[in-house]
């Protein structure tokens, strides 16, 4: 049974929890140890028995025993607002409906038996995200990998913007050429070693790896969190720094992606909109000190860097200042040079993510 995921299942309605515990035990690759009605038989469950994770209905996630555990999957009847915001604030890893979702719900029980990965060594993740869209994570994100790869760090660029990835474009990878894209790694992340999972990456000019989201400009496919997450520490393990570019999106998948991320950095504009869904995912993500601020596309306004600081409570570590050559060098598919206002910005954007390692 050394292959089997071992879970905790913690379901309110006794006919659900024994339609989930005997699914569950049939596949062969996850083993119900445990069942809890409440609270306090899941905390017991869960420090007696040190399982692979926790299975569990929203309800049942509001307290901290879960966390406890390896891992969290919610699975509820029906699909809610509520029990979609308990699970992300449960830190849960997936949000499975039963029954019409639970062949994904065994695949994503099963992977909780994956060997739990020492993030205090090897290299750091570092997330780009923008809680709103058009405020330039992407070009945060590429920038940031040109800056960390000029000071001879081994950097890995990789689009989890799904399903809308916009880093090959941005970067201007060739639309001529096969490349190792997310789908392919998160296919082997398990099976090869990290050097392998980062051989054979398409390499920019300016030295940094990058890993598409898709392999031509069509949506990327939905891919399990679990498995991006391994990707992650594959890379991490065999760079110096991935910085992964995760967009605007939201839910348990991103969680898990910032969950493993050493350092998140928020990018906001100078608008109030910005700032009301920026200050929404630092509350709804559980985002502490890896949070680094920066603010994109400045120029004079009502609202200013300086109220990043009385907002959040820390200045912004850079100002990125409006710049007109940055929508045509995109367009094109390029970098812009290391030169100029924007260059000192993002070097310094790259000082504060180098001081965190």
């Amino acid at each position: 049974m050394e292959d089997v995921a071992k879970v905790v299942l913690a379901i309110e309605e006794h006919e659900v929890a024994e339609e989930v515990m005997h699914f569950l035990d049939r596949t062969g690759r996850v083993r119900v140890v445990a069942t809890a009605a409440d609270d306090r038989q899941l905390a017991e469950a869960v420090r007696q028995l040190e399982p692979d994770g926790v299975v569990a209905s929203p309800s049942l996630l509001r307290g901290s025993a879960a966390g406890r555990a390896g891992a969290v999957l919610a699975v509820d009847t029906r699909e809610s607002i509520g029990g979609l915001r308990t699970a992300v604030g449960a830190g849960a890893r997936g949000f499975f409906v039963w029954p019409s979702e639970r062949d994904g719900l065994a695949s994503a029980s099963a992977r909780l038996r994956a060997a739990i990965v020492d993030r205090t060594t090897g290299g750091r993740v570092v997330a780009v995200h923008a809680a709103r869209g058009g405020a330039g994570a992407t070009f945060v994100s590429s920038h940031l990998a040109a800056s960390l790869a000029r000071r001879r760090s081994e950097t890995v660029l990789l689009d989890l913007d799904m399903p809308f990835g916009g880093v090959g474009s941005a970067v201007g990878l060739p639309g001529d050429i096969e490349v190792r894209a997310l789908p392919d790694l998160t296919s082997v992340a398990r099976d090869v070693g990290p050097a392998d999972l980062v051989r054979g990456l398409w390499r920019h000019e300016r030295g940094f790896a990058v890993a598409p989201a898709s392999r031509d400009d069509t949506a990327a496919p939905a891919t399990q969190s679990e498995d991006v997450v391994a990707v992650l520490d594959g890379l991490a393990a065999a760079s110096g720094f991935v910085v992964a570019d995760v967009g605007r999106g939201c839910g348990p998948a991103l969680q898990a992606i910032l969950d493993v991320a050493h350092v998140v950095v928020l990018v906001l504009t100078l608008d109030v909109a910005s700032f009301r869904a920026t200050r929404w995912a630092v509350e709804s993500m559980r985002l502490d000190e890896r949070c680094v601020f920066v603010v994109n596309r400045a120029r004079r306004a009502d609202v200013s860097p300086a109220d990043v600081e009385r907002v959040f409570g820390r200045p912004p570590a850079a100002v990125i200042p409006f710049d007109r050559g940055v929508a045509m060098a995109q367009d094109r598919g390029r970098l812009l040079p290391p030169r100029g206002r924007v260059h000192r910005a993002i070097e310094r954007l790259t000082d504060r993510v180098a001081e965190e390692r």
